[in-house]
């Protein structure tokens, strides 16, 4: 790709019409780290980040003024966010790192362009494009990312890197899946290390679950959990994970058909190998509530389901068994082939089925208050769904004897 190809490819990016002149007058700066990854891939570019040499958070202020945008400062770190319109956009003050200890957050201080390429992850996402004035386009590539983008290669810039921070090795698992890419044979073999010795111990949950859903989200996820077995980073996650990617491949693929979120079915189908010992370490990852829920009863339900789950079970059998489960557990049990019939049916016709009688209908024909009253329900549901009851008028009667059955 020429110069003039990367110049037209920075000008064609969303906003670019609006930001160039604005940043005239401004101290230097470059489109950095995965934009610029994408784009001499010609993939589509989703986040603008832009490195200052100055004060980035000075030039977010002007930038947002001029753009008639918002700002949001972050003091720790020297950047901003700038919101104007459909333009969005990260800037940084181009800095160096240094980590105090393993899998610490690092402590930054101003630094050129050239120390802040080199602090970044992989020499793919170490290359910078010039948005100021004559070097518009301009691509400083000080580590060779473009020939490892060539040649499809993961690198890391330095052998701490994994140590510095244990998040990078999910994030080279994501990056070989996305692209089809492989890390070269120093880097994996510091990967190895890496997960032999501290693993992730060195970094909070929050950071793991982060690159972790990140994965997840990935069209290859099944293929960089492949890669998690082959490293052993899946007991450096865990002791007792044993990533499977054909069943995390199944119950992401059965997300589509039970309505479940894949990127947390997928996280299930991990969990399963163990749920009772990996509960806690779901718990550290601090999901949300909700979704801590339904990873765990899908971890531990789904595998359940796949061996009592049969094609002789009647509809009320079925809707017992499935009613109260996240969609996440019907996926697991899909992708521990249980069979297909019963869990589409659930869907499809039993799912929704409800009583056109309740508790107050009862109560109003005479009968009291009692756990009779709930029992009454639930056996004329069960007959609904078995097709020997339908209609209100059906419903109230056999309700109501079954009710006044009990209080006899």
């Amino acid at each position: 790709m020429s110069a003039t190809d990367l110049v037209e490819r920075v000008r064609a990016l969303r906003g670019m019409n609006r930001l160039l002149p604005a940043l005239d007058g401004l101290p230097p700066a470059f489109l950095v780290g995965g934009a610029v990854r994408d784009l001499l891939l010609a993939s589509e570019t989703v986040d603008l980040d832009v490195a200052i040499e100055g004060d980035a958070r000075a030039a977010a202020r002007e930038l947002a003024e001029r753009l008639d945008g918002e700002v949001v400062e972050h003091e720790r770190f020297g950047t901003a966010t700038v919101q104007a319109g459909d333009l969005a956009l990260d800037l940084a003050t181009t800095r160096r790192e240094h980590y105090v200890e393993p899998g610490a957050l690092p402590e930054v201080e101003p630094a050129g362009l050239s120390e802040d390429l080199g602090r970044r992850d992989f020499t793919i996402n170490a290359m910078a494009l010039g948005l100021s004035g004559e070097s518009l386009g301009t691509l400083e590539d000080p580590h060779g990312g473009r020939e490892d983008l060539a040649d499809g290669v993961i690198r890391v810039l330095h052998g701490r890197s994994f140590v510095d921070d244990p998040t990078r090795l999910l994030r080279a698992l994501r990056y070989e899946a996305r692209f089809d890419f492989h890390m070269d044979e120093q880097t994996e073999r510091l990967a190895r290390e890496a997960a032999a010795g501290a693993g992730f111990s060195t970094v909070s949950g929050p950071r793991v679950r982060d690159e972790l859903l990140d994965l997840m989200r990935e069209p290859g996820a099944p293929a960089a959990v492949g890669r998690m077995r082959e490293l052993s980073l899946d007991r450096a996650l865990h002791e007792e994970l044993h990533a499977d990617p054909e069943l995390v491949a199944g119950a992401q693929l059965a997300s589509a058909e039970t309505g479940a979120d894949p990127v947390l079915a997928g996280l299930a189908a991990l969990v399963s190998s163990n749920p009772r010992a990996l509960g806690e370490w779901l718990e550290d990852l601090h999901l949300g509530r909700r979704e801590t829920d339904a990873v765990a009863r899908a971890a531990v339900k789904g595998p359940q389901l796949a061996s009592t789950l049969s094609e002789e079970l009647n509809p009320s059998a079925i809707h017992a068994l499935l009613s109260c489960e996240p969609s996440e557990a019907l996926a697991v049990a899909l992708a521990n082939r249980a069979p297909a019939d019963p869990v589409l049916r659930y869907l499809a016709d039993l799912r929704d089925i409800r009583l056109e009688i309740t508790g107050d209908d009862l109560i109003q024909a005479g009968v009291p208050e009692s756990p009779a009253l709930g029992r009454a329900l639930s056996e004329t549901l069960r007959r609904k769904l078995d097709g020997e009851v339908s209609g209100r008028d059906e419903e109230l009667r056999l309700a109501l004897s079954i009710a006044r059955a009990e209080d006899a």
